[in-house]
């Protein structure tokens, strides 16, 4: 096994103190590689994923999210299921005061899917 996917293997979130308790702030990241398995075909599916928080005590460490995403590669897992289980590994993770996580899910088919998931006042 490589060192990358070694790493991939062992992904955990990692939630990181907040450094600015003191004042809300928004944090808005992108991921625009995420790929995972169609549960039914096995074929690829692509998308970009849209995480926006507010934080409370934690934010969540770059790298740990990064290969946390990309530890779906090889997983066959629906669009609504993978979005959603984002949005709640990172609920877990950081307990954000507000949390939205939206799947861009490129067209297969010639079908566009967007799953959006959110708690708190976000937009």
């Amino acid at each position: 096994m490589k060192y990358g996917q070694k790493a991939i293997s062992e992904a955990a979130l990692e939630p990181w103190p907040n450094p600015s308790k003191e004042r809300d702030y928004l944090v808005e990241i992108s991921f625009p590689e995420f790929t995972c398995l169609c549960p039914r075909s096995g074929y690829p599916d692509f998308a970009t994923i849209f995480v926006k928080y507010v934080p409370g005590e934690y934010i969540v460490e770059l790298k740990s999210l990064k290969l946390y995403l990309n530890s779906f590669r090889q997983q066959h897992i629906s669009h609504e299921e993978a979005t959603n289980r984002i949005f709640a590994d990172l609920l877990e993770a950081i307990h954000p005061k507000s949390l939205k996580v939206t799947g861009d899910f490129h067209p297969r088919g010639n079908v566009h899917t967007v799953i959006t998931v959110k708690e708190g006042d976000i937009s």
